[in-house]
């Protein structure tokens, strides 16, 4: 998950050496994200019959072929390859690595709480991109060659994964006869839409965090470091894990207006930041919207894994991570569209506005219930 951050401090340097408009790198980041939401629907579940590993590995092994291809040029071309290998990568990861941790988990302390696992879990996904912007924007900060020593770092990090992936062990018994292969099918009754929803707003605010906010920072706001932007990333990040780690004995009902609350609140701030050009009020606002965020989200993962039957978790996570990169996705096409034809005040007012109607669509939905 960290891998898939890395590019994002690393957009305004791209820009200036090859001339990318904002939208371009909207582009790019798009891509990515395409590329999680087919694998989801293709793979994100094949786990649940042929086991964990056989999908782990193999995406990591494109999450390689993505870092080769970052290492070999900075062109846009490449960059849109790479970037969809990587999305490709992390689809098949996200749910079928979250869906492991539960089942290692219940095997080890059988009838144990799920809060050490939705800490885990969900701490591992949020603060995992929050960590691969960090460290590539305070590599690029210092390194001589700021374009390809985060990805020779993050190679390495990668080949460590594969071996700790090979060498634990697998927790769905092979099925002597398999069913015959579907797609990915989106469930979504009426206990669990409004969670769905709920993803899908969360990962919009992350989707602006790590696709435009680092230029929004460089541009509207006149910080160019690239540390700086590496390090808001992962503040935001962070203040969504650890309001996932913080709000683990809450309730679903409390998590959810927490996280609603603070979302709402968050986009606001961030909107009063950049038409003060105050990155201290930005930043403020990116903490508390990474706060609700990172609770809707919890809340999100907790619920639909408590109700999926365990035969088919794996799907049943395959179907939120689904609806969370389409949040994570179309929002930010949204937004990247929108700066073509607005000022970038203009279009950041519209993504809060419609961002506000989101929230209070899950809030009639969910909290009523």
């Amino acid at each position: 998950m960290a891998f898939s951050t890395v590019p994002t401090p690393l957009y305004p340097l791209y820009q200036a050496r090859d001339g990318f408009s904002t939208f371009t790198g909207t582009i790019v980041f798009a891509v990515y994200a395409v590329g999680v939401v087919i694998s989801l629907l293709l793979a994100g579940h094949v786990s649940d019959r042929t086991g964990r590993k056989r999908i782990l590995i193999p995406a990591l092994g494109l999450e390689l072929a993505a870092a080769v291809l970052f290492l070999t040029g900075t062109s846009l071309p490449v960059l849109l390859a790479a970037r969809f290998l990587t999305g490709l990568g992390v689809g098949m990861i996200t749910a079928t690595a979250t869906a492991y941790l539960h089942d290692l988990h219940a095997a080890h302390r059988p009838g144990a709480s799920r809060q050490r696992f939705e800490i885990v879990s969900t701490a591992a996904n949020t603060g995992g991109l929050g960590f691969g912007s960090l460290l590539a924007g305070g590599i690029a900060a210092f390194a001589h060659t700021p374009l390809r020593t985060p990805y020779l770092v993050f190679a390495a990090l990668l080949l460590l994964a594969l071996a700790a992936v090979a060498l634990t062990p697998e927790t769905v018994a092979e099925r002597p006869a398999a069913p015959a292969y579907r797609p990915q099918k989106i469930r979504a009754d009426r206990t669990v839409a409004g969670y769905l929803a709920a993803g899908f707003a969360a990962f919009a605010v992350f989707g602006l965090f790590t696709s435009v906010a680092p230029g929004f920072v460089a541009g509207t706001l006149h910080h160019p470091s690239r540390l700086v932007a590496g390090a808001l990333v992962f503040a935001v990040f962070g203040a969504a894990a650890a309001a996932q780690a913080l709000t683990g004995r809450l309730t679903a009902h409390a998590k959810l207006s927490l996280g609603l609350a603070a979302q709402g609140l968050g986009v606001l701030i961030l909107l009063a930041g950049m038409y003060l050009a105050g990155l201290p009020i930005f930043v403020t606002g990116g903490l508390i919207a990474g706060i609700g965020a990172g609770t809707l989200f919890k809340a999100s993962v907790g619920t639909v894994t408590a109700l999926a039957a365990p035969a088919r978790r794996g799907e049943s996570l395959a179907g939120l991570f689904l609806i969370a990169y389409l949040g994570l996705t179309v929002p930010v096409i949204g937004l990247g569209l929108a700066t073509q034809a607005f000022t970038v005040l203009t279009a950041m007012t519209g993504f809060v506005i419609l961002m506000l109607a989101l929230l209070a669509a899950v809030a009639s939905r969910t909290l009523r219930r």
